[in-house]
């Protein structure tokens, strides 16, 4: 199809010299859209670069947001007390790959490149991850220039080894609508979106490295076995920071027979159906380079999906129903009209990039049932799109057209293969990260019909006011939804116009008010959650073991719990455990809203239910001994909060109520050891100080109590309770006017306080007495 590199000096070049005018008089035609002023490549990548960063800047003091929380703030790998060596046995999340709830993202590289963004900020501070990712994809934009010269214009050299057509018209206009598409947004401005950013880098390169094999086409041999073997290799480091690297070998494949060995697929097919014999021993095959080259394409990709395999452990990841429903139809002919219909979307995301969503599960995207559903028009127009150009990749007269379209679709599809469902089960539905690469192929499809286009009408001022239309439009597009991605509420808030049905976005919207004290409206959220979840499961697309579901059912719980609304709270926890019986969160939210309403043998059962299905539970087992000290169970009581304090010696309330409820039985002693115990664990513990001085006042240690409370008001000065138990000390130690100071600053701080009034009022009488026996 392509010209093939020259081989010979001079004498050679006249072969192909007219095909590359062709070529040059083909790119020309963008002339009118691409001034010529901007032309050299220098030029071109600053315009690219620049583009590509003024889309994204905005999202570069945004906050970690939606996954980043799982895969970065709470990810153990990025801490230096954590072996490098695990990065290599975890997956992306940072669990075991041997786990079979690991989703087995095998991302090493990119955990790598998270960690050291760690070590050299200092922290957790997003900013500096963030200018990571807009660095990044500013370099992937002004690769592509040299990529999109490669695959429009060819490899063609002077006898000099100098490369002529560098089509720089259409590379300059393919890039710049890549740098600045809004679909991109999710893997620029989430930070996790580095994974498939450094995997489209390392792509590029392995495909630029395969192209380098070709350069000197007269020193065959070692040079360009060394350059094929280069791009297995950054084929792989590409897949060690996105899966979808690997696919860049078949891409190779595809460049070299189409490109460089001349294959007409039209041809061949005409040669077969004919019974030619002259396709017994066609040209191809007498290629010994290309298939050396395609055999090591294969050993290597062959080798790679070996070791991924092995790496996996436990086999492929296990996903939910609610991850990918289609995938769990019964009916092929429905997962096949599905998967076909997400197809369709992710086109009209490249085609249309203004309905964005961080998340496109859970009710989202219904299903389609039958062929009568109007959905089934988007799949057949994707597919008549998609079978017109590939008849034109096949069958156009042009090589050049030929070349272009084929090397435009499988730019487009190669890359997207991982993610369509045919190979495996895939975890989600719609995710517009795994559209970065693909997108580089749908911009050259793109740029070849506004130059086609062009060819073949006379007004060419309109086709470039839509071409710097497009490309304005996009770029306003990229700045508003990198505003979006920089806080988790305007990221959820954003969703609920695009998938009003998705329960996840209302659980998020929900969790964020939650996480924010606006309990009002969270309340409201949380309940379309569960109203949209409860519709899927009616409706078969969803089934009651959807995380979303008892999450948002048990947060819905826990804050009617807390407003005191306990009857429906119950419902809801009872109903959550029900559906997923090892949910040890909600069993212990259950227990206290049991405990609430009097009923405590249920409210125990609860709570040894959740300590069942997490055995290192601490504030359940600090929540029983409440319970058991309501019961006057003290022992029991005692044992359950030093439970809590063995698995979590910081927790303060476990400690303040022991020293308490051995303060009240009068083991004075005994309370006094264990706040000792506590102090020593927590020294900076005010109410700890408090308990303890209380204790040590009873025991007529003044001194040592009085310091305790004085610490205690330095550390929380406004705590009334703080200078009334104080007063008291004073009181009982006979500093009466120290007493009567700390009463006055105890009522004013709480005038309701009846106990303080009250031991004032004494106080005040015995003032007046002393004073009478003085006059």
């Amino acid at each position: 199809m392509g010209i093939q590199v020259s081989r010979q000096h001079n004498a050679g070049a006249r072969g192909w010299l007219p095909a590359v005018f062709r070529m040059a008089e083909w790119d020309a035609d963008l002339d009118h859209i691409i001034p010529s002023a901007v032309l050299p490549p220098f030029w071109a990548k600053l315009v690219v670069g620049f583009a590509s960063l003024l889309c994204f800047a905005r999202s570069y003091d945004g906050d970690f947001v939606f996954d980043d929380s799982e895969a970065i703030v709470n990810n153990k790998d990025l801490r230096a007390e954590t072996p490098l060596g695990d990065l290599w046995r975890h997956d992306f999340w940072g669990s075991r790959l041997s786990s079979n709830t690991s989703h087995k993202s095998y991302r090493p590289l990119t955990v790598l490149t998270f960690r050291v963004n760690y070590y050299l900020s200092g922290g957790f501070h997003p900013a500096s991850f963030h200018a990571v990712n807009i660095l990044l994809h500013g370099g992937i934009s002004v690769l592509l220039v040299d990529v999109f010269s490669v695959l429009f214009g060819g490899l063609h050299f002077t006898s000099k080894g100098r490369r002529l057509n560098l089509a720089p018209r259409s590379s300059l206009l393919a890039a710049l609508l890549f740098a600045v598409h809004p679909v991109h947004t999710e893997c620029v401005a989430g930070v996790v979106g580095r994974a498939d950013l450094l995997g489209a880098l390392f792509f590029l390169l392995s495909f630029l490295g395969y192209c380098k094999a070709f350069r000197e086409t007269h020193k065959e041999g070692t040079r360009s076995t060394f350059w094929v073997l280069l791009s297995i290799l950054l084929g792989a480091v590409a897949m060690l920071c996105k899966e979808q690297g690997i696919t860049v070998l078949g891409l190779n494949a595809v460049f070299d027979i189409l490109v460089m060995s001349k294959l007409n697929v039209l041809a061949v097919v005409q040669k077969v159906l004919h019974k030619d014999r002259s396709f017994e021993n066609p040209g191809l095959l007498r290629n010994g380079g290309l298939l050396f080259r395609m055999t090591l394409l294969a050993a290597g990709g062959a080798g790679m999906l070996y070791v991924r395999w092995k790496i996996m452990g436990t086999g492929p990841p296990a996903f939910t129903e609610v991850d990918n429903p289609a995938s769990f139809a019964d009916s092929m002919l429905v997962r096949a009209i599905n998967y076909n219909y997400y197809y369709s979307l992710n086109a009209w995301l490249l085609l249309c990039p203004w309905w964005l969503c961080f998340d496109w599960s859970m009710g989202c995207i219904p299903l389609i049932k039958s062929v009568g559903d109007w959905r089934v028009i988007a799949l057949a127009a994707l597919w008549f799109c998609l079978i017109g150009l590939i008849c034109q990749a096949l069958c156009s007269e042009d090589s050049h057209k030929r070349r272009i379209l084929s090397l435009g679709l499988g730019f487009l599809i190669i890359p997207f293969l991982p993610a369509s469902n045919l190979f495996f089960r895939v975890g989600f539905v719609v995710a517009e990260r795994v559209l970065y690469l693909p997108s580089a192929g749908f911009c050259m499809l793109l740029t070849f019909g506004f130059g086609a286009l062009s060819k073949h009408t006379k007004k060419k001022k309109p086709i470039a006011a839509l071409v710097l239309g497009v490309l304005l439009i996009n770029t306003l597009r990229c700045m508003v939804r990198s505003g979006e991605w920089r806080s988790e509420e305007q990221l959820f808030r954003s969703a609920l116009s695009v998938c009003p049905l998705n329960a996840k976005v209302h659980y998020n919207v929900g969790k964020n008010l939650a996480d924010k004290g606006n309990q009002t409206a969270a309340i409201r959220y949380y309940r379309e959650a569960v109203r949209y979840c409860r519709r899927l499961i009616s409706q078969k697309e969803c089934n009651l073991l959807n995380p979303k579901y008892v999450h948002a059912m048990n947060n819905l719980g826990n804050i009617l719990k807390e407003r005191n609304e306990l009857q429906e709270a119950e419902e809801l926890l009872s109903l959550a455990v029900q559906i997923q019986p090892d949910f040890a969160a909600a069993w212990m939210n259950l227990g206290i809203v049991q405990n609430s309403l009097k009923r405590f043998q249920a409210a125990e059962q609860s709570y040894r239910t959740a300590i069942k299905h997490r055995r290192k539970y601490p504030d359940c087992y600090y929540n029983l001994g409440r319970l058991y000290a309501d019961l006057n169970r003290h022992v029991d009581a005692l044992h359950a909060w030093r439970n809590a304090t063995a698995l979590k010696p910081e927790h303060s309330l476990a400690w303040n109520n022991m020293i308490i409820l051995l303060d009240n039985t009068g083991n004075l002693a005994q309370a006094e050891a264990v706040g000792r115990e506590a102090l020593e664990l927590i020294p900076n513990d005010h109410s700890l100080m408090f308990s303890l001085a209380n204790v040590l006042g009873k025991s007529q240690k003044y001194k040592e109590s009085e310091a305790l409370f004085l610490k205690a008001i330095k550390a929380h000065p406004n705590a009334a309770s703080y200078h009334g138990n104080l007063a008291v000390l004073y009181h009982r130690w006979g500093h009466l006017d120290l007493a009567k100071k700390h009463y006055e600053i105890s009522l004013r701080l709480d005038p309701s306080a009846s106990g303080t009034k009250e031991n004032y009022g004494l106080l005040r009488r015995k003032l007046e007495q002393m004073q009478k026996r003085n006059v």
